[in-house]
């Protein structure tokens, strides 16, 4: 690397006014790297808050085509659907997640109807479905992998005859990635891609979105025993790699921001299409620190955005998604 050395060489010269700035930005955040999570639940006209998530609401099937509209205008290129599933039709073993007539796979229809162009990503794991909150099937009081996968195939092909475009296995059961695409191939879905939880991690920050699915009460124990302890940055890079070679089309990592350091050893390791997740503990920390006026709500935004593709990454789910699109088509 050519060293300078003051005063020949001085750096705040390309700070010095707004064009130059904008001439020599590294990384860019577009209205194209954003993908907004909402929640969908049964019922209605019904329209309730995350209380967990300031500014973030359940809503029905039957309200989709407003709650999407302004996102779509705004040109989001995708979104990712999470189900509210009512107690009463969650189970052990999680039948509902392959209902053909559940709450993603009627959200799925509705918006190919009416936004037939907007992206389609589906969560994929039991967590939604189950009595006891797990993404996979119990056993013993141990969460079993290889009969889960059974389950998680049938939930994929599923949602992909529903309409959806992109299958996100969020499980973290082992061998999963080769088991879907093998089940979505041989049901005919060849170009139903997959973005795969990677290196999701046992995080606390997941708490809020928990809330809003109505799960996190029901959590019996933890999840360490299948996400990513926090301490380990290697094994990401293990995972990522299975992954990919069972055929997952993109990765992902989760949560975001406390683990920008691992999105940047994904995208220097494997040069995949890479994307994170800025979940619903992160969204809460900012959203609720806007609110008491302790940060500008415009400007954290768009820096905590930012950071992810300075870090390496395509695309961001993001709570922030419309908020951001507004303030990106403004400038």
């Amino acid at each position: 690397m050519i060293q300078g050395a003051y005063p020949n060489t001085r750096p705040r010269r390309n700070r010095f006014d707004a064009f130059t700035r904008r001439l020599v930005a590294e990384h860019r955040l577009s209205v194209d790297d954003l993908i907004w999570p909402i929640f969908v639940c049964d019922g209605e006209n019904i329209r309730t808050p995350v209380d967990s998530m300031p500014g973030i609401e359940r809503v029905s099937v039957d309200l989709l085509d407003a709650h999407l509209a302004e996102a779509v205008a705004l040109g989001v290129p995708a979104i990712a659907i999470f189900p509210i599933t009512p107690i009463d039709k969650r189970d052990e073993t999680g039948t509902e997640s392959a209902n053909p007539d559940n709450v993603m796979c009627r959200a799925t229809r509705r918006i190919k109807e009416i936004y037939p162009e907007l992206g389609i990503i589906a969560d994929v794991a039991l967590d939604p479905y189950t009595s006891h909150g797990h993404d996979g099937l119990i056993e013993n009081g141990y969460v079993v992998n290889d009969r889960s996968l059974e389950v998680l195939v049938r939930q994929s092909v599923n949602q992909a005859a529903a309409g959806v475009d992109i299958i996100a296995p969020s499980d973290m059961m082992d061998g999963r990635i080769d088991a879907i695409r093998k089940g979505l191939d041989a049901a005919g879905f060849v170009d139903v891609r997959i973005m795969s939880y990677a290196a999701k991690y046992a995080s606390v920050f997941y708490g809020p979105f928990r809330d809003a699915l109505g799960s996190g009460g029901l959590l019996c124990g933890d999840k360490k025993t299948y996400q990513m302890d926090p301490a380990n940055s290697d094994e990401a890079l293990r995972e990522v790699a299975l992954d990919i070679a069972e055929g997952a089309d993109m990765v992902m990592v989760k949560p975001g921001m406390p683990y920008l350091d691992i999105i940047r050893r994904v995208r220097d390791t494997f040069s995949m299409p890479t994307f994170a997740y800025q979940v619903s503990g992160e969204y809460a920390m900012l959203a609720g620190a806007i609110e008491r006026g302790w940060l500008d709500r415009d400007r954290t935004i768009l820096e905590s955005l930012l950071a992810f593709k300075r870090a390496g990454c395509n695309g961001i789910l993001t709570y922030f998604a419309v908020e951001a699109a507004r303030l990106l088509k403004a400038q």
